[in-house]
């Protein structure tokens, strides 16, 4: 996922942002509502986790304005306040879950992944097809039983391309997913990954195919996993 982290206490936010990149989602970071406000106008992402007591513009404004444009993106509230009336504000004003600091990690992680779930209408964390088997809450990618190892990034393409399966994905759609501002990423990155995941997929039932100038699609496909170039 492409995560926007709004939160003030810089140690919290990189304790947050190392542990989220480690697992291969890209993570922006804005320490005042009022900035995060803006970047929300033009940039789109799976998920914003949101603190409430924000210097500048507080969460609860911040969360206010997003429900005001039509912004439905799932949003995490994380406070330090464990009083009722802040928790039933904050889901009034359209936040789609709530967690009070301190957190354990594993807790902050499953309700992210069940947000994310909830946005693209997915039940369940896994994805079988065949004798192929996606995991996300595992992280793990399985072929007949057999571990395939993918590197973050190509984990999370794979993620994107499997919440999307039998749709044309945009390459604008995986960058944004794939890379966060402070990514260094050029302009044929996507490609690279694209065909670094063919490879590894080329035994599996699925197809990453090239839609010219457009984007990728993955379907399933009973020959195995070897699409256009």
């Amino acid at each position: 996922m492409r995560l926007l982290l709004v939160e003030d206490n810089p140690d919290l936010a990189d304790a947050i942002i190392r542990r989220m990149r480690r697992s291969g989602h890209a993570v922006d970071w804005q320490s005042d509502g009022l900035s995060a406000a803006s970047v929300l106008r033009y940039q789109s992402f799976d998920l914003v986790v949101l603190d409430i007591g924000l210097p500048r513009l507080d969460g609860l404004r911040v969360l206010a304005g997003m429900r005001e444009r039509g912004d439905r993106t799932p949003v995490l509230m994380l406070t330090a306040r464990d009083g009722i009336e802040d928790r039933v504000q904050a889901l009034d004003v359209g936040a789609d879950d709530y967690l009070g600091k301190p957190f354990d990690f594993r807790e902050f992680e499953a309700r992210c992944r069940v947000l994310l779930r909830r946005g693209r209408g997915h039940a369940s964390d896994v994805v079988q097809l065949g004798g192929f088997q996606f995991d996300n809450a595992a992280h793990r990618v399985s072929l007949d039983g057999e571990p395939i190892e993918l590197p973050n990034r190509e984990f999370r393409l794979l993620e994107i391309l499997v919440g999307r399966l039998g749709q044309v994905v945009s390459k604008d759609e995986i960058g944004n997913g794939l890379f966060g501002f402070d990514d260094e990423a050029g302009p044929n990155a996507i490609e690279l990954y694209v065909g670094r995941l063919r490879r590894k997929l080329a035994a599996a039932p699925l197809r990453i195919t090239t839609v010219r100038g457009v984007g990728y699609l993955l379907e399933p496909h009973e020959g195995g996993g070897d699409g256009d170039d």
